[in-house]
């Protein structure tokens, strides 16, 4: 870690402290450390056609005893010369928990890599953990992912083409015409069965708000980006869409990077209020758990996401990252809303001595019953696998 990488994270926020636990149910793990960050033979082949699967077919599958487990690592956030504790960590949580798929939920690499072949290695650090196991994963893109775009040449098109050409990655080319690189969803099939049983959205949420709109910029509101109506039309199509062909609602969970501004409403369980009692009423009503120690980060606009969701009654949860400190999780009118916390040693963190305490992965429990999938969700820390938190 250096101190370039250092500012450019904490410049972004600064902290509000208000405290709580973890998330919905809290476990443990322990195990491994990698022996080998990079190599150059653990690169994918350059030359490997990327994979072109149309949607609608399912590609993962629940097992016999119809569960199926998925990992969320968040803001793993470094250039090539990644702190090591973030593929420990990485490597530890695999190793404990044996996912069916992973989500690397955006921000997975920063500024820094200043060549293609610096992009390369860093993506490498972070594909590698899933592909020395054989694990199934894929990625969406956060704020970050193009800090290196003027010196490297590398935007989020040609990253995607690169996570693409990994063995065990499940990322599509994305959906054509509308917002962002590598929005797709995909489908979870029954044991033995091409019928879907569950369905991930994976989102663009974009990088950052432009300079002005109509001539007037954005001093004194947020200044991150948001998800645009056509993908929200685009969520909102293709579920119903999958609704007509499979004759039900596929239930599912949806992973974008920025979170939307239902969050900080559910946490105060109010739109204008921002006190301590307000937050009192917020846990007794929406059930809250976790740890908000800094804002939350939205772009400037309410994208209409959530309201799209509320209509279309298929997803069980919205989860982000972005926010690094927070881990914070809850029922916002049926649909579960949270935050992953940072997996990545590499980018900001809480303040002074606790600056690793919260560094971790959730873990997503599905269990299928008939034509529904119950979702049980835990955070899972650093901590808890003895990796080093030492604050350097």
């Amino acid at each position: 870690m250096n101190s370039g990488k250092e500012q450019k994270g904490m410049d972004r926020k600064e902290f509000l402290k208000i405290g709580g636990l973890s998330a919905l149910a809290l476990t443990a793990g322990a195990a491994g450390l990698s022996s080998n960050l990079f190599s150059e033979t653990a690169f994918a082949n350059e030359k490997e056609t990327p994979k072109n699967i149309p949607n609608g077919e399912a590609k993962l599958h629940f097992k016999e005893d119809g569960t199926f487990k998925i990992v969320q690592f968040n803001d793993t956030q470094d250039d090539e010369d990644i702190d090591p504790r973030t593929v420990q960590l990485m490597e530890r949580v695999l190793d404990e928990e044996k996912p069916g798929f992973v989500v690397l939920n955006g921000d997975n690499i920063t500024g820094g890599t200043d060549s293609p072949a610096e992009v390369r290695k860093a993506i490498n650090n972070i594909a590698m953990p899933m592909e020395d196991r054989g694990i199934p994963w894929a990625i969406t893109f956060g704020n970050h992912d193009e800090d290196s775009l003027p010196n490297s040449g590398m935007d989020e098109e040609a990253m995607l083409q690169i996570y693409r050409s990994y063995k065990y990655n499940r990322n599509e080319a994305g959906e054509k015409g509308i917002t962002g690189s590598g929005n797709m969803h995909l489908l979870i099939g029954g044991h033995g069965s091409k019928d879907p049983v569950f369905n991930m959205w994976l989102l663009d949420s974009g990088r950052y708000a432009p300079k002005e709109i109509a001539g007037q910029n954005f001093e004194g509101y947020p200044t991150w980006d948001w998800l645009k109506t056509n993908q929200v039309s685009w969520y909102y199509e293709t579920s119903a869409a999958l609704e007509k062909r499979f004759g039900r609602k596929i239930p599912s969970l949806m992973f974008i990077h920025i979170p939307l501004w239902e969050y900080r409403f559910m946490w105060f369980a109010s739109v204008d209020g921002r006190t301590e009692a307000d937050h009192a009423r917020a846990i007794e009503k929406h059930g809250i758990t976790g740890e908000r120690n800094e804002e939350e980060c939205p772009g400037p606009f309410n994208s209409g996401m959530f309201s799209a969701i509320l209509e279309r009654g298929d997803v069980k949860g919205v989860f982000c990252g972005h926010d690094h400190v927070n881990t914070y999780s809850g029922n916002y009118y049926g649909v579960m809303l949270g935050y992953c916390g940072s997996t990545g040693f590499g980018a900001y963190g809480l303040p002074g001595a606790e600056r690793n305490r919260l560094r971790g992965a959730r873990v997503y429990n599905l269990q299928a019953s008939g034509n529904d999938v119950k979702v049980d969700t835990h955070l899972v820390f650093a901590k808890d696998y003895g990796i080093d938190l030492t604050a350097n």
